[in-house]
């Protein structure tokens, strides 16, 4: 059951793509967008995750600068856009909207309290950032840009984080993946896993990219990970 939810926040309003499960109540999870907003990608996963037993919702993290981008990675005037957005973006403002997406989904009834969240690219950054500045219970990054410039963070994170890093991610150097390991390998609440010779986004389905083992792999460890933490 998919649905439209708004969450308010002092700033204003914005909309969020919502997927139920069968059963409730539930953990939920927070899937944090890409850099072509809540495109059908992300509603799949979103849809995904509502089929393997959890509440999830997925922001709409670009309101501020244009509400309802919906675009895909399928021609070059999409990609333009795509990077418009990504370099227009307000990051702190993005966690904040983001932690007040998980209050909100604390807040709904068929909500057990639990809440997680993954994301992806722009999102996986973001979902190491909440694992830092919010109080989510358990968060996932894939292949996070801009993460190698922020991991002075981990040293506030409370809450576990699982990241999947492309080794031959065309956005991640080599020297920033090595640089966010040699941060966070030694933290307790950290688990890295590596994938020897896939590239940036390996879980897009339909992308440039797209690794069908590397995905599945990557999206049971996930699976796994949230079990263990949400239940």
């Amino acid at each position: 059951m998919a649905e439209q939810k708004t969450i308010t926040t002092p700033d204003g309003s914005f909309s969020a793509y919502v997927a139920r499960p069968a059963k409730s109540p539930s953990a939920a999870v927070v899937v944090i967008q890409e850099i072509f907003g809540v495109n059908a990608v992300m509603r799949e996963i979103t849809d995904g995750l509502a089929a393997q037993g959890y509440l999830a919702i997925c922001p709409d993290l670009f309101w501020r600068i244009e509400p309802g981008i919906d675009i895909t990675d399928q021609s070059e005037a999409e990609w333009k856009r795509a990077f418009e957005l990504f370099n227009a973006f307000d990051v702190d403002a993005g966690v904040k909207d983001i932690a007040a997406t998980i209050a909100a989904a604390r807040q709904d009834p068929r909500c057990n309290g639990k809440v997680g969240s993954v994301g992806f690219c722009l999102g996986g950054l973001l979902a190491f950032l909440s694992a830092t500045r919010t109080d989510v219970d358990a968060a996932v990054s894939y292949y996070g840009v801009g993460i190698d410039g922020r991991v002075g963070e981990a040293d506030k994170m409370t809450r576990p984080l699982m990241m999947h890093i492309a080794e031959e991610d065309g956005f991640v150097s080599k020297e920033a993946q090595a640089t966010i390991k040699a941060a966070l390998n030694g933290q307790s609440l950290v688990e890295i896993h590596s994938y020897p010779g896939l590239d940036h986004a390996f879980a897009r389905r339909g992308g440039q990219h797209y690794d069908d083992a590397g995905a599945n792999l990557a999206g049971q460890r996930t699976l796994d990970f949230f079990r263990r933490n949400l239940g």
